[in-house]
């Protein structure tokens, strides 16, 4: 269940941009989805807040009382937050994240190489697992934070934020016959690819390609290892370090068709109030996507 807290912030940014389309954009929320926490606010306050216009939304007199009553309040809850943040609360502990593995090959290290100098005492513990093992950690409460595909992501009791799009592109030898750009709607390379539980496994696997999969392997070392061993290629995302391919003289094709791409979101639980050092790492996350 939606707390009440959440629902009150999120009254507040929609009073302060006066819009249910703008304000659900900028909480990385769906409209329908932030109406429906509004309606849920106003039924328990037996009265509405807002009243449409040609631009917009405009508050009602109880709305007006309520964003009087609670903004104020809540600028001062963030403040004394943002203090112990900064002071106390990012010194010492641990943070769990559990991440899919291409992630560590891209991301994750740059992240973790900025939060391990800011609080230089926390213990963090990294986790690489399939995009909906991964998930399973932070719904049972055994990882913080999860960095997944959304294609993982199903269950309500987890928070989403989504964080790019990762295209995906053929891996083969230096000197195989693909050219530049691959149709696999045409071609039919043998791939080694993940096993099918996990995301980029699924994706080989659309009924649409059947492509043949020659061998199967858990990490991308692995993965790499077996193309340039000479036993096919496989599908990664784009954003794979070419120093990698260089060192196995293995090099990127640009797949054409089909169109070949996961939204990746970074997870936390639902209605669980987040650490100060978790809620850093999270902000690290996102500004290292925007």
């Amino acid at each position: 269940m939606d707390s009440l807290d959440r629902q009150l912030r999120y009254f507040l940014k929609i009073a302060s941009l006066k819009s249910l389309s703008r304000a659900a954009e900028a909480l990385d929320q769906t409209q329908p989805g932030l109406s429906r926490q509004l309606a849920t606010l106003e039924s328990c306050l037996g009265q509405p807040l807002f009243v449409r216009n040609g631009r917009g939304v405009e508050l009602t007199e109880a709305g007006r009382g309520l964003k009087e009553k609670t903004e104020a309040a809540y600028r001062s809850i963030d403040a004394a937050v943002d203090c112990v943040r900064k002071h106390d609360g990012v010194s010492q502990g641990t943070v769990r994240v559990a991440a899919v593995h291409t992630l560590s090959y891209y991301l994750l290290g740059e992240i973790v190489a900025r939060f391990s100098a800011e609080c230089s005492d926390v213990a963090l513990s990294l986790m690489c697992r399939s995009s909906s093992d991964a998930a399973e950690l932070v719904e049972n409460g055994k990882a913080d934070i999860g960095l997944v595909y959304d294609t993982a992501v199903a269950s309500q009791t987890l928070d989403t934020r989504p964080l790019f799009d990762d295209e995906m592109c053929l891996i083969a030898t230096r000197d195989s016959a693909h050219g530049e750009t691959i149709d696999l709607t045409e071609e039919r390379p043998r791939l080694v690819a993940f096993p099918a539980h996990y995301a980029l496994g699924k994706m080989v696997r659309q009924g649409s390609l059947k492509l043949p999969i020659v061998a199967e392997a858990e990490t991308v070392d692995t993965l790499v290892k077996l193309v340039a061993a000479g036993m096919g290629a496989c599908i990664l995302p784009t954003r794979m370090p070419d120093k990698l391919l260089q060192d196995n003289d293995l090099r990127k094709v640009r797949i054409e068709r089909p169109l070949m791409r996961r939204r990746v979101v970074v997870i936390t639980r639902a209605g669980k109030p987040q650490s100060p050092l978790v809620q850093r790492l999270v902000d690290m996350v996102l500004a290292a996507v925007h």
